[in-house]
């Protein structure tokens, strides 16, 4: 398995864009890869839930793939990509087919959802999957998703993992599971928000990022905010952190990714706000509160 770089910064889970038919619309997915990239994302994340994976078939999944590989090949920046499920022979499958993208920095697998194996389960399955896989693994602890809660103890065997190195942490509230953890965790083992709403509270315990999808909307200053917490700026990261936590509620008032395709919609940067069910699309109220907290943070004195 080769080496993984440090995982850090912000990491944008990018949206699958859809034309007003329903097919993929794969140039608007370059162009929101490009913007989050240029605009400082430290990389992006291909297929999580965000991209409602779930809803596309293998074809779409891998033109997607392919798309986010190329430009993060060409940018030289992280690529994550989603993998896996409740079935350990099925996740590793899926990983071992990351082999033919050399561009990707590590694969995001879920705690296994619904089966609820158990904290011993949970263990023996990333073993098996870090033994497989031909890239690192993220560990996506998503209480609420899966039904398995995991205390800071496992995250740290599983830290311990040969081929483990980060966690994306979206247990939907700031608990003592995350101030444990990150008081006392394995050398080199990445903390990753991915509760948006969280992250400054996150950073402020020692977290290196974020996986964000409010960041599609306003990159640089999520971008900023990281910089502000490492370079002791407190001041700053406490407004600043207080603003985006404001537009990460406002962007997750209603189903992921909903809201968030609906403000790109609207601001012309893809061409549909179409999801696929089970998820509806977004209301207008919604994506404008969503609008309105993006709009805030260049109003003088707002963010400053």
């Amino acid at each position: 398995m080769p080496a993984s770089p440090r995982l850090d910064g912000v990491l944008v889970p990018l949206v699958t864009p859809f034309t007003t038919d329903g097919s993929l619309a794969l140039d608007a997915l370059e162009g929101l890869a490009r913007d989050v990239l240029d605009a400082g994302a430290a990389g992006v994340v291909a297929l999580g839930t965000t991209a409602e994976a779930a809803a596309l078939d293998a074809a779409e999944r891998a033109a997607a793939l392919a798309t986010c590989a190329r430009v993060c090949a060409e940018r030289g920046a992280r690529l994550v990509v989603g993998a896996g499920g409740a079935d350990t022979r099925g996740s590793a499958e899926a990983l071992r087919g990351l082999a033919e993208h050399p561009s990707v920095t590590a694969a995001l697998v879920p705690v296994p959802y619904y089966v609820r194996p158990g904290t011993a389960g949970v263990l023996a399955h990333f073993t098996a999957l870090a033994a497989a896989s031909p890239v690192p693994l993220v560990v996506y602890h998503v209480p609420y998703r899966t039904g398995q809660a995991l205390d800071a103890t496992t995250l740290r065997e599983l830290a311990r993992l040969p081929g483990v190195v980060g966690v994306k942490y979206s247990a939907s509230v700031l608990d003592a599971t995350a101030v444990d953890l990150l008081g006392d965790r394995p050398a080199g083992f990445s903390v990753l928000a991915g509760d948006d709403v969280l992250l400054g509270p996150l950073l402020a315990l020692g977290a290196e990022g974020g996986v964000l999808a409010s960041a599609h909307l306003a990159t640089e200053r999520f971008v900023e905010l990281v910089a502000a917490w490492r370079a002791g700026d407190l001041a700053r990261a406490r407004t600043l952190g207080a603003r985006l936590a404001r537009l990460a509620e406002a962007a997750f008032a209603e189903p992921n990714p909903t809201v968030v395709k609906g403000a790109l919609h609207a601001t012309g940067r893809i061409p549909s706000p179409a999801v696929r069910l089970p998820l509806l699309p977004a209301r207008r109220a919604a994506v404008d509160a969503a609008l309105a907290a993006v709009a805030a943070l260049a109003e003088p004195g707002r963010a400053a």
